[in-house]
């Protein structure tokens, strides 16, 4: 009668710990997938001015029609991709960034035309959008540090003990942080 007594005080305290862990295993769950919304939320900014970026670059440099088509289509193929915020996975966040790494070599290319217009680097909407371009690049790389930091919480929240030994049962899983892509710790090269 003892054991069984001491292995239901035991069962008692588990449950109760877990179901402690496990409210904040959810709120820090929610707090990843909200902020994997707002990593989203940016990069949607950064294709709603695109248009603008556009349509400002055409009146000026009208035969440069190759590289104002290349951002065009990369902002489509972006905008196409849409992950499940609940099923975060390594594959899914990979394929989302280069997709939106094609939109980033897209406009690296537009800003080298404005190079050859000095009407254009010189056009107050041109300039307006680009520094609204800058300021969207700098909240999209805020966004992702503060998902990857929501995911870290999350991740060893969910590893401690003793929430590791519920975690499976109520479902949760560790997240994939986002990551850089292969190559960019190399600076790249900027030729006129």
């Amino acid at each position: 009668m003892k054991k069984f007594k001491t292995l239901l005080l035991i069962f008692v305290a588990a449950i109760t710990l877990s179901s402690c862990g496990y409210n904040s295993m959810v709120e820090l769950e929610e707090n990843a997938i909200t902020q994997w919304a707002n990593v989203e939320s940016s990069y949607q900014r950064r294709s709603d001015l695109i248009p603008n970026l556009v349509n400002t670059v055409k009146g000026y440099a009208e035969h440069e029609k190759e590289t104002l088509k290349a951002v065009m289509e990369a902002r489509a193929k972006a905008t196409s991709i849409n992950i499940d915020a609940s099923k975060l996975t390594a594959e899914s966040i990979q394929k989302f960034q280069a997709a939106q790494s094609g939109i980033s070599g897209a406009l690296g290319k537009l800003m080298m035309v404005s190079e050859r217009y000095p009407d254009l680097k010189a056009n107050q909407n041109f300039l307006e959008l680009q520094a609204q371009l800058e300021g969207t690049e700098n909240r999209i790389n805020v966004e992702r540090n503060k998902y990857n930091e929501a995911v870290g919480n999350f991740n060893k929240t969910i590893k401690k003990f003793p929430n590791n030994m519920f975690n499976a049962m109520y479902g949760f899983e560790a997240k994939v942080r986002f990551e850089a892509q292969e190559g960019t710790e190399n600076a790249p090269t900027v030729e006129f």
